[in-house]
């Protein structure tokens, strides 16, 4: 594997590409077949169609169903979800930080696909993983108040704080929606310096690029 780009490890069918910028790569290196639709993300929930806009709309979500757009979110610790349909016709992109996963953006997204959550496959792309990630009271309050099992997401540390697990948080709004299908999430921005950025570990970073499009 090529060290400037991890291609998601997912059943997508052949003509969906789709991976992740490692720090030492760029994704204009990429042989894409269309433009990046890039978005001006903002932590929230709206989703838009990819297409050829002036200037990046204000969104955390993108769907593309032709191989003239391609779906892009950028990262340094938020959680990035790629999703395909099973026959390859309709791809989409998410910026999921937790504050994107309290907004919705992962419902916001596959309500916003014309296939049904039965029908989809996701890859969860590099994240800072739990034991890196201390929240405070509050961010587990945000998600309690909506979900009280998310509480399994959250493991107290000694300084009476919370370690929040993006995946676990990731991975329960995606089963309650009935996306079965859901692969990756073992990385670790934070404490992987060699390949990727962390905003937790330097907030003058750069970013990572996870992306997702129909070749044919």
């Amino acid at each position: 594997m090529s060290a400037d780009w991890i291609r998601a490890d997912w059943p997508a069918p052949a003509n969906v590409l789709a991976g992740t910028t490692t720090r030492s790569g760029d994704i204009a290196d990429r042989d894409l077949p269309g433009t990046p639709c890039w978005l001006e993300q903002v932590h929230g929930a709206n989703v838009v169609l990819a297409g050829n806009f002036e200037s990046p709309p204000q969104a955390d979500a993108a769907v593309s169903r032709t191989t003239a757009n391609v779906c892009v979110v950028s990262t340094a610790d938020c959680l990035p979800v790629l999703f395909s349909s099973r026959d390859g016709s309709e791809v989409a992109a998410a910026h999921a930080g937790w504050r994107g996963l309290a907004a919705g953006v992962i419902e916001a997204t596959v309500a916003a696909m014309e296939h049904g959550a039965a029908e989809l496959l996701v890859w969860l792309g590099p994240a800072i993983s739990q034991p890196a990630f201390e929240v405070g009271g509050e961010v587990r309050q945000t998600f309690l108040d909506q979900d009280s099992a998310a509480a399994a997401c959250f493991l107290r540390n000694e300084r009476g704080r919370w370690q929040a697990d993006l995946y676990g948080l990731a991975r329960r709004r995606l089963s309650a929606l009935g996306v079965t299908a859901v692969h990756g999430g073992d990385f670790c921005t934070f404490r992987d310096r060699e390949r990727f950025y962390s905003y937790r570990r330097n907030p003058d970073c750069g970013r990572m690029v996870s992306f997702v499009a129909r070749l044919t």
